[in-house]
């Protein structure tokens, strides 16, 4: 049986490359600012050669949820797939490195390892083309059972709610999770994410399937149909799974800080303050990870928020998706740890 895990994450596998760019650079390659963009193999290499120098860092959203959780104390795992290549040994590498256990068989055939090309321009939006490549493959046979046992939470990606294989290995992961008593979280992703699956989405909130829901304001506007933010929070606080269960959901608003909805009430918890904004990638990541890390450490939902908002302040202020401070040390400063 394996050692009991505070968080354990099913996301892609995706190595990031993380260069500056500007608004013409943007324009000229056909992108859209501030989106995530699926792109092809050819591509990606097409994008490689003309994007300026980048830092390269294992990455994926869920992948920058279990180094930040585990950077804040939390012992965390991460199911997600690589090829047996260059950069699936980096990935690997760079993840066991922070802490985090990944112990998922290679691919030894197949696509190459995923990456991401995140162009960040001078306001601090980030623009993303992604090549999902081997992260695809994850399949039911790559979750262990005795892993999501003994998570105490099992966070799914929804990035990864694309090809059917993952789809059945995030059901399995539930059905899992929940037999031993244990909760799921869902991250919303993105909002193109949710205009894709935005049923599949709402259908596994109803059933029971996810116990905590993470979304920013955009992707919850997209869960609704709604533009009117107060009318997307009012229906998160309404919603109830099949027994009448309360869902608890984290909606996080930028500078605004974040919300906390919970048995129908909402609590409002402020933004850390930022000296300058310098990239948002995984902003909404390190919240997670934040929230997660306090909530297995037996923290209220507030005071979790609030080290999901510290947590985001401090990976927002420099380029990449991975902390340079001491988080614990952060968050001691600020009487929340």
């Amino acid at each position: 049986m394996p050692d009991s895990l505070d968080l354990l994450v099913l996301g892609n596998a995706i190595v990031d490359l993380i260069a500056r760019t500007d608004e013409d650079f943007l324009a000229k390659q056909g992108v859209h600012k501030g989106a995530m963009q699926l792109i092809d193999e050819a591509r990606a290499e097409a994008l490689f050669e003309v994007m300026g120098p980048a830092t390269i860092v294992s990455g994926g959203s869920g992948a920058n949820t279990a180094v930040g959780a585990a950077l804040l104390g939390a012992k965390t795992g991460f199911i997600g797939k690589v090829r047996d290549d260059e950069l699936g040994g980096l990935f690997a590498h760079d993840l066991k490195a922070t802490g985090v256990r990944f112990a998922v068989a290679h691919a030894a055939d197949g696509p190459a390892t995923a990456r991401c090309f995140i162009l960040v321009t001078p306001d601090g939006e980030r623009t993303m083309n992604t090549y999902l490549g081997a992260c695809q493959k994850l399949s039911p046979e790559d979750v262990d059972e005795a892993t999501v046992r003994s998570a105490r939470v099992t966070y799914l990606e929804g990035y990864l709610w694309d090809p059917p294989a993952a789809k059945d290995a995030f059901r399995k992961a539930v059905q899992i999770a929940h037999g031993a008593g244990n909760a799921v979280a869902l991250t919303l992703s993105d909002a193109f994410c949710v205009d894709r699956y935005r049923d599949e989405f709402l259908g596994l909130i109803r059933d029971g399937s996810i116990d905590i829901l993470f979304a920013n304001m955009s992707e919850l506007k997209s869960l609704y149909r709604t533009e009117d933010a107060e009318a997307a929070v009012a229906a998160l606080r309404e919603e109830r799974d099949a027994n009448g269960r309360h869902l608890l959901g984290l909606v996080t608003r930028s500078e605004e800080g974040a919300l906390v909805v919970k048995g129908g009430e909402v609590r409002a918890v402020e933004a850390s303050p930022v000296h300058e904004l310098v990239d948002t990638t995984g902003a909404g990541d390190l919240f997670a990870a934040g929230f997660l890390a306090g909530h297995a450490r037996g923290l209220d939902y507030v005071t979790s928020a609030r080290l999901g908002t510290l947590a985001a302040a401090e990976v927002i202020q420099h380029i990449g998706a991975r902390p340079q401070h001491d988080l614990v040390a952060l968050a001691k400063e600020r009487n929340l740890l």
